[in-house]
C-alpha cells in the first residue's frame, strides 16, 4: 500500500446530489506500521454521517478490503481496486448493493466519481457524486472540503 514513506497531501471534496452540493473533510494517514491506511471523513451537513475506515489487503490479488464504521453506527466492509487511475470501492449484499468509480485526472489532482446502488446487483442507480481536490502534500493525510 506504500513505498514505507508517509502519505501526506490533502483533498478537496465535494458530494453532490441533484438539486444539491455537500462538502467535507477526508483525511487519509497510515496507521503505526504502514500496513493499514486510515481514512477519516466529515461531512459539512450535520445530516449526513462523519466515520472512519480501515484500509488493508483484500481477499483477492490486487484488492484491498476497507473497514467502514460510521456516526450513525453503520458498519460495513467494501471492496476496493486502484487501477489505472481507477479506484473503486464496491460491496454486495442482498437487497442493498453500492459501487464508487473515481477516475484520477493525468495529473492526480483530482478524482471525479459517482456512488451508485442497486436493489439487486444488475440495475444501478446514480445516488450522488463525490468528486475530489487535491490542495497540497503539507499536511497529515488527505483533506476534503467542497
Amino acid at each position: 500500500m506504500g513505498d514505507g514513506g508517509q502519505l501526506r497531501s490533502r483533498l478537496l471534496c465535494a458530494r453532490q446530489s441533484p438539486g444539491r452540493r455537500r462538502g467535507g473533510r477526508t483525511t487519509f494517514a497510515w496507521l503505526d506500521g504502514q500496513f493499514f491506511l486510515i481514512q477519516r471523513f466529515t461531512v459539512d451537513n450535520p445530516a449526513a454521517p462523519s466515520g472512519i475506515a480501515v484500509i488493508g489487503p483484500g481477499e483477492a490479488p490486487e484488492t484491498f478490503a476497507q473497514h467502514y464504521y460510521d456516526s450513525r453506527g453503520v458498519a460495513r466492509i467494501y471492496q476496493m481496486s486502484l487501477d489505472d487511475g481507477v479506484w473503486r470501492l464496491w460491496r454486495e449484499s442482498p437487497g442493498f448493493w453500492q459501487r464508487y468509480t473515481g477516475v484520477f485526472s493525468a495529473d492526480g489532482k483530482t478524482i471525479k466519481g459517482a456512488w451508485e446502488g442497486s436493489a439487486d446487483g444488475s440495475r444501478w442507480k446514480h445516488d450522488f457524486d463525490l468528486n475530489y481536490i487535491k490542495t497540497g502534500w503539507d499536511s497529515p493525510g488527505y483533506q476534503a472540503v467542497g
